[in-house]
């Protein structure tokens, strides 16, 4: 995105994978989820996909795949894939894509240009929506020569664009039928990728097999990785099923984010025995951000100051230490632990040229890099801090009558938090906590999954916990998190309703910046917009990362910038399925 590539025209792999990793066997995944559609791609089931298809950042592309390969030890920089060459101009107006001529879906028919413009055709008129805007500044698409397709951009485009197209799947023309591409399916699609679908039990399972004729096998970026003969993805509706089945071996590793459970759940015998290996790892990248997320398309939500105060009364350092072991450390920024941040930093003379046509948009003690999130005695009933919450919102026009805060439309400030899994609703009631001492009314709502991501994906919802994934080259996507023109369009990731003209102009600029120093200028800048509107109540974040695995799933030496990839494991040829 910024500078040249890491690796030189000649590498022969990837710095974090082993071109020698043995191949074989069966890897076991375990996901808390459902799913019922396999068309990962179109906006109707979006939500319930069934993972590893492609863009998963877990389990890799395994059926479907880009023309360009995404490293994960470099902030943004793509390599070839489906495509042999790639050409563009240093104003970026245009992107030209050799395709590779060994290139083939697994039922043996050529990758061709025409697939391409077939996929682009498909994503433009029933893609999510974040892949039409990316597509939206190619006025021509056209094929050049045999192998060729060339993208010409209007002047909407930015320089991110052509490596947004690099990245999208590729679509056999000739497997899918126009008239019902929109629909949700079940029956097995067709890719270029390395496995094809061998079973669906929709909500249940989902196997993939290795295609023993994958057509890219030999190619760098591939070297390392696809080592499974068989990959088979197990559903759980419940999250203390799901772990029941890794201690059995029903699935082979697991991804641990509670602290709790890290330090606690993990003295069953195949531990002792060494059966079962616990590893952190540490990754470059910034941490994600998880919070109750304001959804200010609620009347109740719409006011900035109200959001400001309501994010005071929680109590991180009583919840740390009573709730998690005080493993948890405290999140201020979108890209805590990174150059990206603006947490703790005085904004430099260049962010402030930024920021300066939009005055209102960032509060004094976010410019200056003393802002912090509010921190309490720990006692679980800090007056001061309860104090400074009511005062906020006295200024905001509330009041109390008797022991309830009674707005300026004379109704209770009152809301409903949805929650998904125990594992938040717990969090949701030490949030609840303090809500209850100053006279607000919350309730918590736990649903079923699918009843979840059908509110989600409806923004029918008073407050949820949500958590933005965070990088090292945030660019485009964030209009599809936080740009206006994503607030009232179904299915996105804009769960706060943002509509703020000083983020659409500050994701321009991180998406326009040339050199390292503007981006980050920019993204410190849009960091500060985001943080001053009090959209999101900053929860916390750990400092690493854990995994547990059966020790027969062995992974490379080198950990990449953006911490450990599943898809470089491997299984021990001499263990037994």
């Amino acid at each position: 995105m910024q500078g040249d590539p890491a690796l030189p025209a000649d590498f022969d792999h990837l710095p974090y994978a082993n071109p020698d990793a043995p191949k074989g066997g069966t890897m076991r995944y375990g996901v808390f989820g459902t799913f019922d559609n396999l068309n990962p791609v179109i906006v109707r089931g979006a939500l319930t996909t069934a993972r590893g298809l492609w863009f998963d950042k877990q389990f890799g592309n395994l059926v479907f795949e880009p023309l360009m390969q995404r490293s994960a030890d470099e902030p943004f920089t793509m390599y070839g894939l489906l495509a042999e060459t790639v050409e563009t101009d240093d104003e970026r107006s245009f992107v030209e894509f050799q395709l590779n001529p060994q290139a083939t879906f697994s039922d043996g028919k050529p990758v061709r240009p025409e697939d391409v413009l077939f996929t682009v055709e498909m994503l433009r008129e029933h893609g999510r929506p974040m892949y039409a805007n990316w597509l939206r500044p190619a006025v021509t698409i056209e094929k050049v020569g045999e192998h060729g397709v060339r993208f010409t951009f209007d002047q909407t485009a930015d320089r991110e664009t052509p490596m947004l197209i690099s990245g999208l799947p590729v679509l056999p023309e000739h497997a899918f039928d126009r008239a019902t591409f929109e629909q949700t399916t079940i029956e097995p699609v067709i890719g270029s990728g390395p496995y094809v679908i061998d079973t669906v039990e929709p909500g249940q399972r989902i196997v993939y097999r290795k295609d023993p004729d994958y057509w890219g096998k030999d190619l760098p970026v591939k070297q390392g990785f696809d080592n499974y003969e068989t990959i088979a993805i197990e559903y759980f509706r419940d999250a203390n099923a799901q772990f029941e089945a890794f201690k059995k071996g029903l699935s082979h590793v697991y991804i641990e984010g509670d602290p709790n459970h890290w330090r606690t759940a993990y003295d069953f015998p195949a531990v002792t025995k060494g059966d079962v290996v616990l590893e952190t790892f540490t990754s470059g990248a910034p941490s994600n951000m998880l919070g109750f997320v304001f959804n200010t398309r609620r009347d109740v939500f719409a006011d900035r100051k109200v959001r400001k105060a309501l994010s005071m009364l929680f109590d991180f350092e009583w919840a740390n230490h009573n709730l998690f072991y005080d493993a948890y450390a405290r999140t201020g920024s979108f890209f805590q632990n990174s150059e990206l941040s603006s947490y703790g930093r005085p904004a430099s003379d260049a962010e402030q040229a930024l920021l300066a046509r939009y005055p209102d948009a960032v509060e004094p003690e976010v410019m200056d890099g003393s802002y912090a999130p509010m921190q309490t005695d720990g006692s679980g009933s800090d007056r001061k801090a309860l104090q400074a919450a009511v005062t906020a919102l006295r200024e905001a026009g509330y009041s109390f009558e008797g022991r309830s805060l009674i707005g300026p439309d004379g109704r209770p400030l009152s809301f409903e938090i949805l929650v998904q899994s125990s594992e938040q609703e717990r969090i949701a009631l030490a949030y609840k906590r303090s809500l209850d001492r100053v006279g607000i009314r919350a309730t918590i709502r736990q649903v079923d999954d699918a009843q979840y991501q059908a509110r989600k994906n409806a923004y029918d919802y008073d407050m949820i916990l949500a958590t933005y994934s965070a990088s090292l080259s945030p660019g485009a996507e964030q209009v599809y998190r936080w740009g206006s023109v994503s607030r009232d369009l179904a299915g996105t990731f804009n769960y706060a309703g943002a509509a703020d003209p000083a983020l659409d102009d500050m994701i321009g600029e991180i998406v326009a910046a040339r050199s390292r120093e503007d981006f980050v200028a920019a993204v410190r800048a849009y960091d500060r917009v985001l943080i001053s509107g009090h959209y999101v109540l900053p929860l916390f974040h750990l400092p690493e990362q854990w995994l547990a695995r059966w020790q027969f799933i062995r992974h490379p030496e080198t950990t990449p910038l953006y911490g450990y990839q599943l898809p470089a494991f491997w299984r021990d040829p001499a263990s037994v399925d």
